[in-house]
């Protein structure tokens, strides 16, 4: 039985659990709140992987945000709705399983929910380098988002981490506004070959692969990368203002790896692009944690808005 003293009604069976407090758990629980569908909104915190940037300029809507002002208007917004929507803070899901009556039991490390529907939001979480001043300078010229924080370095040189498709996009787009962009892999690169090729035909682009990247130099802001060729004992300095770390996230889906949705060879829950919906009837997912082409905090947020109609579509017709 739910119990908060914020929430009016209390509900053995809610409709509809949502799980996560980033862009796309926010979105699809203010849709349920207006369509009044009960629901209980689990997060451990609403601190999403944007709250890294100082200024997020592509929240639609917003001219300029910081992502912990953005962390904190998605939470003020949700709790709008408190009275409707069964917040529970600071548990996490440790498993779904079904019932004997065909319902969905979400296990946290504090207790237990039923619901008839579920809508999977956790995100993911960014891989971090781990060399020397990384941790340091982390918000201070290192970035994990070209999308939200390329237009702060324009007229600046850069270096980008990574050797996939994402690393060579997220050049592609720092190329707007960098002086010159430079990226670094520690082995082969494996973005697409014409991908590579029509970002390396830019003048200001340049690639680097096989290298140990050995420590991030600086002092209030980051001012250069050390690194070591592979093929050679010499130790380099390459002098940059900004680093974008594009080596890949990891899926927050621990609680789902009983098999009870299908996941791709990266962990990514596969969800129909129309609806959102995943192999297993009554579960949605949205956002970061899916197989879906783009993540982006819009993106994250418009997915989970087409999964809640969806899921009113599935109450209501059921």
């Amino acid at each position: 039985m739910a119990e908060n003293s914020t929430f009016n009604i209390q509900y053995s069976l809610y409709d509809l659990c949502i799980i996560g407090g980033g862009p796309a758990g926010v979105a699809a629980g203010v849709y349920a709140a207006r369509k009044k569908i009960s629901t209980v909104f689990i997060t451990e915190h609403f601190r999403n992987q944007s709250v890294v940037s100082e200024d997020i300029q592509n929240w639609i809507g917003t001219i300029s945000i910081s992502g912990e002002n953005l962390a904190s208007n998605l939470e003020k917004h949700l709790k709008n709705y408190s009275e409707v929507i069964d917040i529970k803070e600071k548990e996490t899901v440790l498993e779904i399983s079904k019932n004997s009556e065909g319902n969905f039991v979400i296990k946290t490390n504090k207790s237990e929910y039923t619901s008839k529907t579920i809508l999977i939001a956790s995100g993911s979480i960014r891989r971090k380098i781990k060399i020397k001043g990384a941790e340091e300078f982390e918000g201070k010229g290192i970035t994990y988002c070209a999308t939200c924080d390329a237009p702060m370095f324009g007229g600046m040189d850069v270096a980008v981490i990574g050797g996939g498709n994402s690393a060579f996009e997220s050049a592609a787009q720092l190329l707007s506004y960098a002086k010159s962009v430079t990226i670094f892999q520690r082995s082969d690169f494996r973005a697409d070959p014409i991908t590579i090729k029509k970002v390396l035909s830019d003048p200001r682009a340049h690639a680097i692969p096989n290298v140990d990247l050995l420590e991030i130099k600086g002092e209030q802001f980051v001012s250069g990368i050390i690194y070591k060729e592979k093929d050679s004992d010499e130790i380099k300095e390459l002098p940059v203002q900004g680093i974008f770390v594009e080596i890949g996230s990891d899926p927050s889906v621990e609680f789902i790896k009983n098999g009870i949705v299908e996941l791709n060879k990266s962990s990514q829950i596969i969800v129909d692009a129309k609806t959102q919906a995943t192999n297993t009837p009554g579960i949605w997912a949205a956002g970061d944690c899916t197989d879906g082409l783009y993540h982006q905090n819009n993106i994250s947020a418009g997915d989970a808005i087409k999964a809640l109609e969806d899921i009113y579509k599935y109450l209501k017709t059921k």
